[in-house]
């Protein structure tokens, strides 16, 4: 059984011969892993193969001008946002700063710089496709679709948060010229994958560690619309849909539900219910799961053996009937040891079986 048959099969609800692994990680921790299999640094695909990862991401590439000059001290993305390096002692994270729509009006949104559609490299897509067409593959990522988290990295978190309560027309606006920009690289993408694609992947943190990020009215109102044409876009393709979101997210699970997403990803243990158990129980007939290995908890701050304990347990949890993919709660950090990274590959492989 190849990859791509093994994800199928487990986000249809049934079991594969193991289940599926996935991988992300931030900068650091990957270079440590690259080193310990004795990969050069940019050989990332011998990586995904020596951690047995069955996911491929397949993405358009921008190939268009620079929209936004580069200021010292800074990283602008394509979209205007600015970043800046924030080191620590396990390495470091671009930063959102700025904030340079913080406070714009309507005239300003619209004048701001996007990318166009036309300006990716959809050749690119059609090769990766072929490339890697024993993988389950994936269009989309967290970013796709992504409303309070993206918006919040031009605007502010707090000015993004209160816009979408008074509903800023500035604030809405530009929320849908990226949305529909992205939606139509989707759409470009899949119509020159000519079916190879496997799902389409979206994102929205809705949830703080306790308790909802926005209400379950506001979500209804911004949110659910607006990703309802992203999963509408996926199943004129025929595809599942998985979305993203960190923190306490069950209470829209039953909203994911009915717009017709498949699967959800990061699932974090430690947030009010979600731990794999409640998860499995509650929602396990009618989604399936892609997390749940917590990026917060042994395989940061554990030994190895705990490592091992939690993945073993939480396969034991999610594993039957299918539905259930390995991965990690959002990107491994920079403070996991390398030893206790690859333990946690090795009990998947060991545990993971059917």
């Amino acid at each position: 059984m190849n990859s791509k048959q093994r994800a199928k099969l487990t986000f249809s609800h049934q079991e594969p011969d193991r289940v599926p692994i996935d991988y992300v990680a931030n900068a650091d921790i990957d270079s440590r892993l690259k080193k310990h299999f004795g990969l050069d640094n940019d050989d990332h695909e011998g990586l995904l193969q020596a951690l047995n990862v069955d996911f491929r991401s397949i993405t358009a590439p921008y190939a268009g001008p620079e929209l936004h000059a580069q200021i010292p001290d800074r990283h602008i993305d394509m979209w205007g946002i600015h970043m800046r390096w924030a080191a620590n002692e396990s390495g470091g994270y671009w930063d959102f700063c700025d904030f340079p729509l913080k406070g714009a009006d309507l005239e300003t949104v619209e004048n701001w710089k996007v990318p166009s559609p036309d300006d990716f490299d959809y050749s690119a897509v059609a090769k990766q496709c072929e490339l890697y067409k024993n993988y389950f593959l994936i269009v989309g990522d967290p970013g796709t679709g992504d409303i309070i988290n993206s918006t919040g990295m031009i605007f502010s978190m707090e000015e993004t948060l209160i816009n979408l309560m008074i509903d800023d027309d500035a604030c809405l606006r530009w929320i849908d010229r990226k949305c529909e920009i992205q939606l139509e690289i989707i759409r470009r993408s899949l119509e020159i994958a000519d079916g190879a694609i496997d799902m389409l992947f979206i994102g929205e943190d809705l949830g703080t560690q306790i308790a909802p990020i926005i209400s379950p009215e506001l979500f209804k109102k911004h949110i659910r619309p607006r990703h309802q044409k992203f999963v509408d876009l996926g199943k004129e393709y025929n595809l599942p849909v998985m979305i993203h979101s960190c923190g306490s997210s069950s209470w829209a699970f039953n909203d994911f539900i009915e717009m017709g997403i498949n699967v959800v990803d990061t699932l974090q243990p430690e947030a009010t219910n979600m731990s794999p158990k409640y998860l499995k129980e509650n929602y396990g007939d009618k989604l399936a799961f892609h997390g749940s290995i917590s990026t917060a908890g042994p395989v940061a701050y554990g030994s190895v053996q705990d490592t091992i304990d939690i993945a073993r347990e939480t396969l034991e949890i999610m594993m039957p009937g299918g539905g259930y993919a390995f991965a990690p709660t959002h990107a491994l950090q920079d403070n996991s040891p390398t030893e206790n990274v690859v333990a946690m590959y090795e009990a998947a492989i060991k545990y993971g079986k059917y």
